[in-house]
């Protein structure tokens, strides 16, 4: 869908809801004029006689208002999303990846990361410092939790208002374009999160402009997008320019998209049907591979299904019921939505069919939920799974990870199930050396009254899930923020060390063993004992085993070479192999 407007000035912004619009630049008023546009883009403003070249400082003052409101298409906020806007072009950087080839989701491991917790520094270049370490341990893509521009210093991300623009605290546009650069130069693609599903509570001033949000229509997090309501043509170029940005301008590789589930449209084509189109047409433009990947509880395999099988055509989307299964079998804990997955049983069903739900009765939603994935359409490497991320430890009461409260064997258990499942692994910062820190919700709203806000509706949430209040950490507290981030030394001693070698070793055998990634879902096979606490799977002549108890078990059929293993084990005996408790082996058969 494309409705662009007449004229495309340089400061033309889509203002329906006024009378006037007057562009406030480097200081003089400039009056703005309508422009004739096509049907559906009615509602854009000219200024006809504005600044055409140089760094430009500017703002709208909407119907004669005396505070000017920054560009809903910021590319650059320095002094935040309060302030006026300043021009940024994208075009002047001097682009070093014409080598680059891209990657494809197969066969291929994300690494997802914050900005602001990933290093001391918390900014873009000191990122970039990292990306040998993580090309080293054998990360393809690295996916960035959202960057665009928030109030205030420090922030999941989710909380952005100005989705165009780079948060200058990370570095803004250009340090944004030098990582994606970096990356490129290391091996690495990236993928950006993006939120399309919400705005934050400070500094979104869409609805002044138009009607970007559908008033009474909440979701999760406030007033839903207007995707197919009147004026929603402009609303969804809007995202549809927004996701160009960054695969155009920015060179990335790929779009997380945020929380699929709460896009409301009822239109005949989905905005994530558009999305999906947009993306193959930004790679046949390239030559290189763009790939997009929605995040959704829904087990609906529509997403992932071609368009032309009446699905959305994106490459991915995650399986939460992975991780819950693995989880449940390595910690133990069954409390809320984990109660339906304590078995191996459920972790043999996720391993063979992608998820557990596939129109199944799920107890935490009181509901059948999900349907089953048709292999024909898809392969198991469309979905992305994990064993930790930033929403399953940081919507914890006290965001602590697993590394927190369990041993080097359960911790090595879980790598091994994700690293070789037959889907595409996704790993959170510092997993990988089972870091100590948690990682804690955070915020830092210059409000005073939504900072109390936002830590009082904190403690409620968890206290109806019965955690104590007393535990909670104040997300407005610099601490909270502060104690988030990795404490990079520890990934040189002990366990942290033995872990980040086996997450080394995981990746590279992925990459030297293809049929773990390269075959279909019929290609799996699982066996089980819930009782005797083992199980193994099997993806063409790679066969992985595993132990999740705390008793030695021994599993006879075992033919082949030991590719890898968390403990030492002896050579098969007459076919058997003993695996001590919580360890896991991958063998090769002869």
């Amino acid at each position: 869908m494309s409705l662009t407007h007449t004229g495309s000035g340089r400061f033309d912004v889509w203002a329906p809801n006024v009378s006037a619009v007057t562009l406030l630049a480097n200081g003089q008023h400039y009056p703005m004029a309508k422009l004739d546009t096509a049907p559906g883009a009615d509602g854009w403003w000219s200024a006809p006689d504005a600044p055409t070249e140089g760094e430009v400082d500017y703002g709208y003052l909407l119907d004669g208002d005396s505070h000017p409101l920054p560009d809903p298409r910021s590319r650059r906020l320095p002094d935040g999303v309060h302030a006026l806007s300043r021009t940024f072009s994208p075009g002047d950087h001097d682009w070093q990846d014409a080598s680059w080839q891209g990657k494809d989701l197969r066969g291929s491991v994300i690494y997802e990361l914050h900005v602001g917790t990933f290093t001391p520094e918390g900014t873009l270049e000191a990122a970039a410092g990292r990306l040998g370490y993580l090309a080293d341990l054998g990360i393809d893509f690295v996916e960035l939790l959202p960057v665009n521009g928030f109030n205030g210093t420090h922030n999941w991300g989710y909380d952005g208002v100005q989705w165009y623009a780079v948060h200058e605290g990370y570095g803004g546009p250009a340090a944004y374009q030098r990582f994606v650069d970096a990356a490129h130069a290391a091996g690495l693609g990236v993928i950006q999160d993006v939120v399309y599903n919400h705005l934050g509570p400070s500094g979104n001033y869409l609805s002044r402009f138009g009607p970007y949000l559908k008033q009474g229509d909440a979701n999760t997090w406030g007033d839903s997008v207007n995707l197919d309501g009147h004026g929603s043509d402009v609303v969804r170029e809007y995202i549809l320019d927004n996701a160009a940005l960054w695969l155009r301008d920015y060179h990335v590789d790929g779009l997380r998209l945020d929380a699929v589930h709460a896009l409301r449209d009822e239109r005949a084509v989905h905005i994530l049907e558009d999305l999906g189109a947009l993306g193959d047409a930004v790679s046949a433009e390239t030559g290189l591979p763009k790939t997009l990947i929605a995040e959704s509880d829904l087990n609906n395999p529509r997403l992932i299904y071609p368009r032309d099988a009446n699905g959305y055509g994106l490459a991915g989307q995650w399986s939460d019921d992975f991780h819950h299964a693995v989880h449940v079998n390595v910690s133990g804990e069954t409390t809320g939505y984990y109660e339906d997955f304590q078995s191996l049983a459920v972790l043999a069903k996720v391993l063979k069919d992608g998820f557990l739900h596939d129109g199944s009765y799920s107890s935490f939603r009181g509901r059948h939920h999900g349907r089953p994935i048709n292999a024909s359409l898809v392969q198991p490497a469309a979905l992305v799974v994990c064993n930790q991320n930033h929403d399953q430890i940081g919507n914890r009461a006290t965001g602590d990870r697993l590394s927190q409260s369990l041993s080097y064997g359960q911790l090595a258990v879980a790598a091994v199930l994700t690293m070789t499942s037959p889907f595409t692994p996704m790993l959170f910062m510092g997993e990988e050396f089972g870091a100590s820190t948690p990682w804690q919700f955070f915020t830092s709203h210059p409000e005073p009254e939504l900072g109390k806000a936002t830590a009082e509706g904190r403690i409620r949430e968890f206290e109806r899930m019965g955690w104590d209040p007393a535990v909670v950490p104040d997300p407005q507290d610099p601490e909270t923020f502060r104690r988030s981030k990795l404490n990079w030394a520890e990934a040189a001693v002990g366990d942290h060390a033995r872990l980040l070698e086996l997450y080394r070793s995981l990746a590279a055998l992925r990459r030297e063993h293809q049929e773990l990634a390269g075959l279909g879902f019929a290609e799996t096979t699982v066996e089980f004992d819930d009782d005797a606490g083992w199980l193994r799977f099997r993806r063409g002549s790679v066969e992985v085993l595993l132990n999740l108890s705390e008793q030695k078990v021994s599993l006879d059929r075992v033919d082949g070479t030991v590719l890898l293993s968390t403990e030492e084990v002896p050579a098969a005996d007459n076919g058997a192999l003993a695996l001590g408790p919580w360890s896991a082996a991958v063998v090769k058969a002869q």
